[in-house]
């Protein structure tokens, strides 16, 4: 890291992929320079509070307006493996071959789906991508257990589900397909909007990271299972440099996992070595788990 990037506000976004306009999967802590413990923020544009993929887009634009510089952490794959086929979609000709190209492909493949929704990469049956998917009711034929090179470097602390698997609770892979839509968007603004490790040094008005919660959980020697547990959430959150505040009641694990890591954010970031890890071989074709080493 050639400078401080001065980050004045630290967001952990829990985010989900589900079909719908809104989602009680989404959830987003916010925090500030200093040891204060991040506080749970409703969606300030609805009387409901619940949060929306474009709502959460909208509110990081709004920030940036303000004049805050911000980092924030999303719980998605940025992008899909290749390192190991040096290739996304191995075998088909004319597949992407670039983080940027994939998602515009998926933001192309879902335009007529609302809310940043991804899935139609996997569901539409006249496209071959789906071919590469596990998903309800369906493996593809080219299908297989492919891990990125971060996803091997964080195994020795817990490891990552594959990003083309979109099945079951704890699969990354549809709310990856949503958040591949959300960075296509980031790109396009007009603002200096960093994407890491794509863009590999921090700063600017938005530094956008990849995070992990079940990964910080166990950097701080927590259990992730207990969630709910606020001696647990407490201890996690004093690793990571929180001082100030008590842990409040933990309604459901999404909350807890962005409370987690808006904490991790703010202490991991002053770290100049895990800035480093955008130069790790894979990072830019790949993406990176901030924080992993």
């Amino acid at each position: 890291m050639t400078a401080d990037p001065g980050f004045d506000l630290f967001l952990g976004i829990d985010w989900s992929g589900a079909k719908g306009a809104r989602t009680r999967g989404i959830q987003v802590a916010a925090t500030r320079p200093g040891g204060a413990l991040p506080l749970l923020i409703a969606n300030p544009y609805r009387e409901h509070g619940i949060w929306s993929r474009p709502d959460v887009l909208s509110f990081l634009v709004a920030k940036v307006d303000e004049g805050c510089r911000v980092l924030a952490g999303f719980d998605f794959a940025f992008c899909y493996a290749f390192e190991d086929e040096a290739a996304y979609f191995p075998g088909l000709p004319d597949a992407p071959s670039s983080p940027e190209a994939v998602w515009a492909l998926v933001e192309q493949t879902a335009q007529d789906d609302p809310d940043l929704y991804g899935a139609a990469l996997y569901k539409r049956a006249d496209l071959p991508y789906r071919d590469y998917f596990m998903a309800p009711g369906w493996r593809g034929e080219k299908y297989r257990y492919r891990q990125r090179l971060v996803e091997q470097a964080a195994a020795s602390v817990t490891t990552p589900h594959p990003v083309f698997k979109c099945i079951g609770a704890a699969n990354v892979g549809t709310g990856s397909l949503a958040g591949m839509r959300l960075l296509h968007r980031l790109r396009g603004l007009d603002q200096d909007i960093r994407i890491w490790p794509f863009d590999p040094e921090p700063g600017g008005a938005l530094t956008v990271v990849e995070i992990f919660p079940r990964f910080y959980y166990k950097l701080a020697g927590g259990d992730p299972r207990a969630w709910g547990d606020q001696g647990n959430l407490g201890s996690v959150c004093r690793h990571f440099g929180v001082t100030l505040g008590e842990i409040p009641e933990i309604r459901a694990e999404d909350e807890a996992d962005a409370l987690i890591s808006a904490a991790a954010l703010r202490e991991l970031q002053a770290e100049a070595a895990l800035w480093k890890q955008a130069r790790r071989a894979g990072a830019s074709k790949e993406g990176w788990i901030f924080g992993a080493a």
